[in-house]
């Protein structure tokens, strides 16, 4: 199944849903940064976090910044996803590997340490950006997201998100948000009916290796709630907007001196892009070029 996104509502529009799909981006991502597989199921829930997340936003540009840094072993991650449904993001040491935890699954909780922080930054398009911090709650990624929308954005939510990888590499990963508005809050009976079918599932990626489609499982959740499946399907992957370009305007920033010295030293200068991996090789000539440029430019 594709890689998408899709959005629905339900109780006359106080429960408002969405659901991903990300295994290919997921692995896309696990190829480029030669992830482990415990990096590869810590990034690739972020990521799909944080496309939910940018789901709910409404001006064309915006994008959501998720950092996670604890105490663990992986490091730090960040993840940089789009309303356009684009993603990025990396960690900070793609080749931790642990043991699976008691359940035998991923440790992903203990990659990334219970003890430390979640930053968001929610981009809108104009004016500042908005910003939250709020410390973990298990490292697992999916829990601290759900506190985050709770204690920062004061909205009940759940959120289920996972990645299965195996030797063949990533085969499920996704995620789906669910979050009741306030007038849908004060029905006690729905909102714990909600709370019971939510804490019944297995999770998500059994349920897209069980060969659920998105509307299945929202169907499953909420079709007896007058559920609504807004018809836009909206493709999400893996993008980086790094170019050539842009490098060669950082290495510019440099200055004269710091350019000639990569000259002499190195015979050129190499750069690689964080977020998706990619090498950028500037020769000497192209160098020579840019110290010519800042010449001409302050005459």
């Amino acid at each position: 199944m594709a890689d998408q996104l899709i959005r629905a509502t339900a109780a006359e529009g106080g429960i408002r849903a969405v659901g991903v799909i990300t295994t290919r981006l997921t692995e896309e991502a696990r190829q480029r940064h030669k992830l482990s597989y415990v990096a590869t199921a810590a990034l690739g829930r972020t990521m799909s976090g944080g496309l939910l997340l940018a789901s709910s936003m409404k001006r064309e540009g915006s994008r959501v910044n998720i950092r996670v840094r604890g105490e663990g072993p992986l490091g730090g991650i960040l993840i940089d996803a789009g309303l356009d449904g684009t993603v990025r993001g990396y960690v900070d040491n793609p080749g931790v590997e642990l043991p699976p935890n008691e359940q035998g699954k991923l440790d992903v909780g203990k990659a990334v340490g219970p003890d430390g922080y979640l930053y968001v930054v929610r981009d809108v398009g104009y004016g500042y950006p908005y910003s939250s911090t709020v410390e973990l709650v298990s490292g697992e990624i999916g829990d601290d997201i759900a506190h985050y929308l709770a204690t920062s954005e004061q909205t009940p939510s759940a959120l289920v998100i996972g990645v299965f990888v195996g030797a063949e590499g990533v085969t499920a990963a996704g995620g789906i948000l669910i979050q009741v508005m306030p007038k849908a809050a004060r029905d006690e009976a729905l909102v714990q009916t909600l709370e019971g079918r939510i804490a019944k599932l297995a999770g998500f990626t059994p349920l897209l290796q069980a060969g659920k489609t998105l509307p299945e499982i929202f169907e499953q959740l909420l079709g007896d709630m007058d559920l609504v499946i807004l018809p836009e399907v909206q493709m999400v992957r893996f993008h980086c907007g790094c170019s050539f370009d842009r490098v060669l305007g950082a290495l510019k920033m440099l200055g004269e001196a710091e350019l000639q010295d990569m000259i002499e030293k190195d015979n050129g200068a190499e750069a690689t892009c964080h977020f998706c991996g990619e090498v950028y090789q500037a020769s000497s000539d192209e160098l020579a070029q840019l110290i010519e440029d800042l010449r001409t430019e302050s005459v």
